[in-house]
């Protein structure tokens, strides 16, 4: 059997995570751009999707959402172009700069969170609620093991005379 042939019968986790991403973005940004946010791309939401409505840091993004800095920056700019943030300083230290949601971007981010909802209800209402529910288990349990496929690296350890 072809390497093709047998991807295509049994995806690997790869395969199938990326096109459930894909499929769920797509949907995801097309209803988007149906209620009024045609600007908004997936790239964007590695700040929208962890953008809390008092602000957050670049940095916190960048934490939460697994993106280098400069990628974060890069978004955040584009975002303030579209009006759907803006810098603020940081109340807790003037020199940091608070990612803020703006009106519009608060619309984004609610019909966001509600169209996702409605996929994930209609998956539940599929598989039933039981299987989902194991389902999104698993897939939490899939992501914390992923994410620790390479230990942080030990600090070097100090000599006496440091």
């Amino acid at each position: 059997m072809r390497r093709s042939e047998r991807k295509r019968q049994d995806p690997d986790l790869g395969m199938l995570t990326g096109q459930l991403l894909f499929l769920v973005q797509q949907e995801l940004f097309e209803t988007l751009a149906e209620q009024g946010h045609p600007h908004v791309r997936p790239r964007h939401g590695a700040v929208l999707a962890y953008l809390d409505a008092e602000g957050v840091r670049a940095t916190e993004l960048s934490r939460r959402s697994g993106q280098r800095k400069q990628i974060v920056g890069t978004i955040v700019d584009e975002l303030v172009e579209l009006g759907y943030v803006r810098r603020e300083p940081d109340p807790q230290d003037r020199r940091a700069k608070l990612i803020v949601p703006t009106e519009h971007g608060i619309d984004e981010i609610t019909k966001a969170d509600a169209i996702l909802a409605a996929i994930e209800r209609r998956h539940e209402e599929a598989l039933g609620a039981e299987v989902y529910g194991d389902f999104k288990r698993a897939l939490r349990q899939i992501a914390r093991l992923q994410r620790a496929w390479r230990p942080e690296p030990s600090p070097t350890p100090r000599t006496a005379d440091h």
